[in-house]
């Protein structure tokens, strides 16, 4: 027992030197168990009948709907409380008497915008199924697609980054990814019908913009090139724009990269040049759709 007391006081004296420590109290930050809990019940308002079994029907909807609503806004108001509080301490964002007050709002407003984020996503999940021979149902893709999963939480977290909510669009988008593998930054901008093949070991950057009608395969990174910490308010990642197909292990880097409407990017290329709209690449060809920008190109894969 000597040896544990040891132990106890050599770790109590980690937390003094190097911190890493929840605030106490009030002050509390988000729980990433309350987070989780907040996605799945988000899951289940957006996907009816879909993510739990409370034998809904259509004469109980609307009550099982309102129930849930209530229920989802009270945890989201504690946790967005949280985030909030926790930001006035570094900036002045809110103070801490009108935290809860600022809470209350940005969580009204984010369920008023769930009708729009549900015919987004609407737009995925037909894309989705458009896009996947192997897919048998629109069904299937909700119960059973981890692109789609992973799309559903960020158009979620990306509503709340927009609302400069701290924490939460981050702890959102990694419960995901630990989930699916696929990493997306909640920051990115991304049009609809966005579809994302397979999935595991996509990487899109914060401020990545996409387009719509997007097909990208596993293994693509839409990323940035080597930046330093002070450049994090530039725009470091690429533009991708409406029909582009990305396939299967491609990286496009920098934030100054614009892959050109109708692309087509093949497999494992690697890309830190802007692309025309119209072009084929894949490694050691690319086709353009006027034979003058190729030379201003070849630098592209």
């Amino acid at each position: 027992m000597n040896r544990l007391n040891k132990s106890i006081d050599e770790l109590l004296e980690t937390y003094r030197t190097h911190n890493m420590l929840n605030h106490p109290g009030d002050s509390n930050l988000p729980s990433r168990a309350s987070i989780e809990r907040i996605l799945t019940g988000l899951d289940e308002l957006i996907f009816p009948g879909f993510r739990d079994s409370s034998g809904l029907t259509k004469n109980n909807l609307e009550l099982i709907t309102a129930e849930k609503v209530y229920q989802l806004a009270r945890q989201l108001i504690r946790e967005t409380e949280k985030s909030l509080v926790f930001f006035s301490r570094i900036d002045e964002n809110c103070q801490l008497k009108n935290c809860h007050t600022s809470a209350v709002l940005l969580v009204e407003s984010f369920f008023s915008a769930l009708p729009e984020l549900r015919r987004l996503l609407f737009s995925d999940l037909q894309a989705s199924f458009r896009s996947d021979p192997a897919a048998k149902s629109t069904d299937e893709v909700i119960l059973s697609y981890p692109g789609f999963q992973a799309i559903v939480v960020h158009r979620l977290a990306n509503y709340f980054w927009k609302a400069n909510v701290p924490l939460i669009p981050r702890m959102m988008s990694e419960l995901v990814h630990g989930r699916t593998g696929i990493d997306i930054h909640p920051g990115a901008e991304i049009g609809e019908a966005f579809f994302i093949d397979h999935g595991t070991g996509v990487v899109i950057g914060e401020t990545a913009i996409i387009g719509k009608n997007v097909k990208v395969y596993q293994g693509v990174t839409i990323g940035a090139l080597s930046v330093r910490k002070g450049e994090r308010e530039h725009k470091r990642h690429p533009t991708i724009e409406d029909d582009v197909t990305i396939y299967a292990g491609a990286a496009i880097l920098g934030g100054k990269t614009v892959i050109g409407k109708g692309s087509v990017i093949g497999g494992n290329v690697w890309i830190t040049d802007s692309v025309p709209p119209g072009s084929t690449i894949h490694l050691g060809k690319a086709v353009y759709p006027d034979a003058i920008l190729k030379s201003q190109a070849n630098s592209a894969f």
